[in-house]
């Protein structure tokens, strides 16, 4: 697999392997993967490590072509580069602790730059082979408001309002409209990232848009919605850690060729999908996936459980110096504070999905985040904290306060991301870098950033973030100042 001068080759199809290897999987002949039959918004690592994986097992299973995928990349053309001279191949490197095996897919048949061929991928939207659009594009990526709805001020929003095709709602709604006038074909509108109720949010969204359009033009594309559109919910989940040249080395080794589109992932793997669908889809219930009527159980015990204690150990971590999750599961306080969030905190507000044991969930997570092999940052799981914090922590505390209950764990986890956000630095006065829409707001709120009450009340200020309720509540604030004198 050497090119001349022993270079390593990138891969493709022409430098696979002839068979499966130790450790190795090869992907389905080319065939499999032939007529796109799904679009998906936003082809980062998580989709080619998740969603991408479970639909190659599934046309695999089924023994059935037609759901190739359309990968779209929205801020840069870096996915592009890296896929297109490898055939659309890559490998996904799975590291448990002790083990690690790299498998090729092929299942993504295209890759577009939404920047740079807007008008192909609103064709690809309108064909009406196209009967599934999936999204991950995080929760900043859907520009709601304060209401939820969307943020019909953003300037992308506006600038798409008046005939442009460059935030994901405007590009559903634009290829939708494209849709209905070439040939009005059903299709599915599947988002895949953590909002809860997500195919509702996104639903409300495209419809919001539809409405700020003069009337004649939102009327028949809303009509066109409600009548042939439909948006199940979803829930996934998978740990998928920025990759490094140590896991492109290893892969390397493993493939005997080099992989630009190399993601690295832990082995577990789980999605949990409303079955309803517009127009057919793949057979994932085949792949391991969970298809039901009713993925809200499911959705609120990982978002709280899962996601809510992933940020926990984020900011603690991260205030303390560690650089990943994995350290700051080893650390005993905050490996005990994230098992007292879970079971003091979080399991008395869930509606548990049947045969589903919360306590051994909680314990499987913390075995996961304890996975070195991983090595999933601190501030990687920090980033975006105004986003994610209504949906991961929030519910919980507004839940435990409703019982009567002061949530004292889940306002340490949530003092800990304002502690975070005002002091900007480690217990070895490394910077902790804010990245989040909201930086230079949030940084105003805080002051000094020195003062727990002045930290305290500035950042529940923040209306998009904690409302009135949470804001005007003196249990919750003392609670979360009893925490930040500790933490600042």
């Amino acid at each position: 697999m050497a090119a001349r001068g022993g270079a390593v080759r990138r891969l493709s199809r022409a430098t696979l392997p002839g068979h499966d290897a130790p450790g190795l999987r090869l992907p389905p002949a080319p065939e499999l993967a032939a007529g796109i039959g799904i679009v998906h918004l936003g082809i980062g690592a998580f989709h080619r490590a998740h969603q991408a994986v479970f639909t190659e097992d599934a046309a695999l299973a089924a023994d059935e072509a037609g759901w190739g995928i359309c990968g779209v990349t929205q801020r840069s053309n870096a996915v592009v580069e890296q896929l297109l001279p490898q055939d659309h191949l890559y490998a996904v490197l799975e590291r448990s602790a002790s083990t690690s095996s790299a498998r090729v897919v092929g299942q993504v048949s295209e890759v577009l730059f939404a920047r740079e061929q807007g008008p192909l991928l609103l064709e690809r939207l309108a064909d009406p082979q196209v009967r599934v659009v999936t999204l991950t594009v995080t929760e900043k990526g859907y520009r709601r408001g304060p209401d939820g709805g969307l943020d019909l001020t953003d300037q992308v929003v506006a600038a798409d309002l008046e005939g442009g095709a460059h935030s994901t709602v405007g590009q559903l709604v634009r290829g939708l409209q494209a849709r209905q006038r070439a040939s009005a074909a059903p299709v599915t509108i599947l988002p895949c990232d953590n909002l809860t109720d997500n195919g509702a949010v996104v639903r409300r969204l495209v419809l919001d848009f539809c409405a700020a359009l003069p009337s004649a033009e939102g009327d028949v594309v809303a009509a066109f919605v409600e009548q042939h559109v439909s948006f199940p919910s979803s829930m996934v989940d998978r740990i998928v850690p920025a990759t490094t040249d140590e896991d492109r080395a290893e892969a390397a080794r493993l493939l005997g060729a080099r992989d630009e589109g190399l993601v690295v992932a832990e082995p577990f793997r789980q999605w949990v999908v409303e079955d309803r669908f517009a127009a057919g889809r793949p057979a994932w219930e085949r792949a391991g996936a969970e298809l039901v009527e009713d993925v809200a159980p499911y959705e609120q015990l990982k978002l709280r459980m899962l996601n809510g204690t992933h940020s926990m150990l984020a900011y603690l971590g991260a205030l303390r110096g560690h650089d990943t999750i994995a350290q700051a599961v080893a650390d005993d306080d905050l490996a005990a504070a994230a098992r007292e969030l879970m079971a003091q905190d979080v399991q008395p507000t869930l509606h548990l999905p049947a045969g589903v044991d919360a306590a051994a969930y909680g314990r499987t997570v913390l075995e996961r985040f304890a996975n070195p092999a991983l090595r999933h940052t601190t501030v990687q799981v920090a980033m975006d904290g105004s986003q994610k914090l209504p949906v991961r922590l929030l519910g919980t505390v507004r839940d435990r306060l409703a019982d009567g209950a002061v949530p004292q764990w889940a306002a340490l986890a949530v003092a800990g991301w304002m502690a975070f956000v005002a002091r900007g630095q480690d217990a070895h006065g490394r910077p902790l870098p804010l990245d989040d829409p909201m930086a230079a707001r949030l940084r105003s709120a805080v002051g000094t950033g020195s003062d727990p009450v002045t930290v305290a009340e500035g950042l529940l200020g923040v209306h998009e973030v904690f409302g009135d309720d949470l804001r005007d509540n003196r249990e919750f604030r003392d609670a979360l100042v009893g925490q930040l004198k500790e933490l600042l």
